[in-house]
């Protein structure tokens, strides 16, 4: 069976499978990509950072919890978190209906936004990387935010 997932042209994406959208005020607002909240499964906790704090690219600023498992989400950009999406703290299940809409995580502004938005991918280098995660498809203990 192939399944097919959700990769928005107009987002940039991480290997870690976060995503990242550039808004028109030069903030970026971030979360985790269809693949990953299918592969998680019914999301039932996400800790995020404090408004304020400080977040790195690529290194981890909160955590999400399902049936299956706890994995770190990592950050997209580094910054300041300027907002966080309490509506998912609340109903973490936003997350698996609409990860990239009413599911975004955080909203940064962001340090070095030219130098760091070229370690992202754009949206055809990550449907390659997730169609090559297929053939790992059954391997339930590996989860993609890992």
């Amino acid at each position: 069976m192939t399944e097919e997932y959700i990769v928005r042209a107009i987002l940039y994406y991480t290997k870690e499978h976060t995503w990242a959208r550039i808004m028109s005020d030069g903030n970026v607002m971030s979360g985790i990509t269809d693949y990953a909240q299918r592969r998680l499964g019914n999301i039932t906790y996400v800790e995020l950072p404090e408004v304020g704090c400080d977040v790195k690219q690529m290194q981890p600023l909160g955590s999400i919890e399902s049936a299956k498992s706890v994995s770190d989400i990592y950050s997209t950009i580094s910054g300041k978190v300027k907002e966080v999406n309490n509506k998912v703290v609340k109903d973490p299940s936003l997350i698996n209906r609409d990860p990239y809409d009413l599911g975004w995580l955080v909203l940064v502004k962001p340090l070095r936004l030219e130098e760091e938005i070229k370690n992202l991918m754009e949206a055809e280098t990550y449907s390659e990387l997730i169609k090559s995660k297929r053939v790992d498809i059954e391997d339930k203990d590996h989860l993609p935010v890992n």
